[in-house]
């Protein structure tokens, strides 16, 4: 009894979960590196694995205890999965330049299996992570599917996250269409950035997006109708959405803020900056007239020219303080049972 609640209470998530101290640490001597829980990433072979997914298969099943996955600077050309069984797994980069380590695929929804079948969207993930207390920080993750109007089912994810309890910090997840596949659990993205062309933040998660850059690479000319999310909310009982505090639209093209794709779709945006980008009505139904009854879309004290609500759906919520709270902090997705941050 009291080892377990002993390892229920160290189940959070810690600035030191997302660092690898390397004055602290040698990371030539595999014992200290074990000794540590630090696995070490590099293509050029000086390391524990060449590849992110061997360092992901050297986990044990079960484990209770913190792994650190240290990504060397390169680019990695494969597809990575961290199964439900693999929890507490960490993968960094360099905080200050996450441009240096990038893990990069090209799956498409249309894209066929070894058996002949379509992959669909959940299946196109660069990195799909389905375990809980996932961390990430100072590295890039990226699908390079561009979406084009002429094609269809050009879905392409980067992440997939459907563990429960994630904390991003300093991640550049690049896309097209569905570039953050955010589907379900607790997650917090902190100081990342993310690129996309429609839906780009799409799933039924509950999370929190705080200080982020959230760019649109859509353009006008060639026929796809771009959003930054997409929330699937079914049900007012479900205690989902998105929240966005402090974050900036930027980029090309028109979008919107955000798509109804489940009946009770929440998405709020709270003191954020939006380029010129932002399309007038700034929200969509999805075609389901309904949705406008029960979704929870709405802005509060957002700037920029695109924050101008003249031309905003009649639906679209209109937040008091006192309103718009619960969604401003750490608070909205648990935060304080589970990180440490």
């Amino acid at each position: 009894m009291f080892l377990a609640s002993k390892l229920e209470a160290q189940r959070y998530i810690t600035w030191d979960d997302i660092k690898v101290k390397s004055n602290t640490i040698d990371l030539t001597n595999e014992k200290s590196r074990k000794s540590q829980g630090i696995i070490v990433v590099d293509q050029n072979g000086n390391g524990d694995s060449v590849t992110v997914q061997g360092a992901v298969d050297m986990v044990a099943v079960h484990n209770s205890k913190p792994v650190k996955i240290l990504i060397r600077p390169g680019i990695y050309r494969e597809k990575v999965f961290i199964p439900a069984s693999k929890p507490f797994i960490s993968l960094i980069g360099d905080e200050k330049r996450a441009r240096r380590a990038i893990i990069t695929w090209n799956n498409k929804a249309s894209d066929k299996d070894q058996y002949g079948n379509e992959l669909g969207t959940v299946n196109t993930a660069t990195v799909a992570v389905e375990s809980d207390y996932f961390c990430a920080s100072g590295i890039t993750i990226e699908n390079t599917v561009i979406a084009l109007p002429q094609y269809n089912d050009m879905q392409a994810v980067a992440l997939r996250l459907s563990g429960d309890r994630a904390m991003l910090y300093k991640v550049r997840i690049l896309g097209s269409q569905d570039t953050l596949y955010d589907e379900s659990g607790s997650h917090y993205f902190y100081k990342c950035y993310i690129r996309g062309t429609v839906d780009f933040i799409c799933g039924n998660a509950r999370s929190l997006f705080q200080g982020c850059i959230l760019h649109s690479i859509a353009e006008d000319n060639i026929g796809i109708s771009g959003a930054v999310a997409a929330h699937q909310r079914e049900s007012p009982d479900e205690d989902t959405g998105f929240s966005f505090v402090n974050c900036k639209v930027s980029g090309s093209g028109s979008v919107l803020l955000g798509r109804a794709w489940g009946e009770y779709s929440r998405i709020i945006y709270s003191h954020c900056y939006f380029d010129g980008l932002i399309t007038p009505d700034g929200w969509s139904d999805w075609d389901l007239s309904s949705r406008q009854q029960h979704a929870v879309f709405g802005e509060y004290k957002c700037s920029g020219k695109g924050a101008n609500k003249q031309g905003r759906v009649p639906w679209a919520k209109s937040f008091r303080k006192a309103q718009v709270q619960p969604f401003l902090n750490r608070k909205f997705i648990g935060g304080e049972q589970w990180l440490r941050v």
